[in-house]
């Protein structure tokens, strides 16, 4: 029983880091633009953080702490003269 229940946690986790790539990908500036992509776009790293929440695997924990960075306003440097 316990060996079934590691598969299916080592499954789950394979679908994470695969799902969390996915979702990487999206949030790059040139695909996220509008303001409806974005707001799908943290409704998406939500939702993956919600099911990482319980993964032990460290490929799962770096993606959504790439992924919640990738919420963080993007900051512009301006110089002025």
């Amino acid at each position: 029983m316990m060996e079934q229940i590691a598969r299916i946690d080592t499954a789950l986790d394979e679908l994470l880091v695969g799902l969390g790539g996915m979702v990487l990908r999206l949030a790059h500036p040139q695909v996220t633009r509008t303001r409806e992509e974005r707001e799908a776009l943290v409704r998406s790293v939500n939702q993956f953080s919600t099911c990482a929440a319980r993964s032990r695997d460290p490929r799962v924990q770096q993606l959504n702490d790439k992924l919640r960075d990738s919420l963080k306003p993007r900051l512009r440097l301006v110089a002025s003269r």
